[in-house]
């Protein structure tokens, strides 16, 4: 297994973990929560929020740096390296000159 599949593999689990604390946690304020009634915290819900919060941008910074370093372990071997529009001939090729001009015959 590469170190790109590693990478992937890393990637999927941290969204899953991503999208997983975003469905737990509350909506805060604003949009239509708040003009339905909304919900009021009491005491220990805001530790579990803080929680909540803070997993979000630790998972969240962790996505990134993994995108990051997976980007620069990837070695390219399902690019396609045969190029049709560039052409694989050498640059050194001999110039084109034109032909010399016949001399003209004297009309009689």
């Amino acid at each position: 297994m590469s170190t790109f599949s590693i990478f992937l593999v890393l990637i999927t689990i941290v969204c899953f973990l991503l999208i997983v604390v975003i469905m737990v946690q509350n909506p805060k304020g604003g949009g239509l929560s708040s003009t339905l009634g909304g919900s009021t915290q009491m005491g220990g819900v805001q530790k579990t929020t803080d929680f909540l919060d803070k997993s979000t941008w630790t998972l969240g910074t962790i996505l990134i740096a993994l995108i990051l370093l997976s980007s620069l372990s990837f070695t390219g071997t399902l690019s396609d390296t045969d190029s049709k529009i560039i052409d694989n001939a050498p640059a050194t090729a001999a110039p084109v000159t034109p032909a010399p001009a016949a001399p003209a015959t004297p009309a009689k």
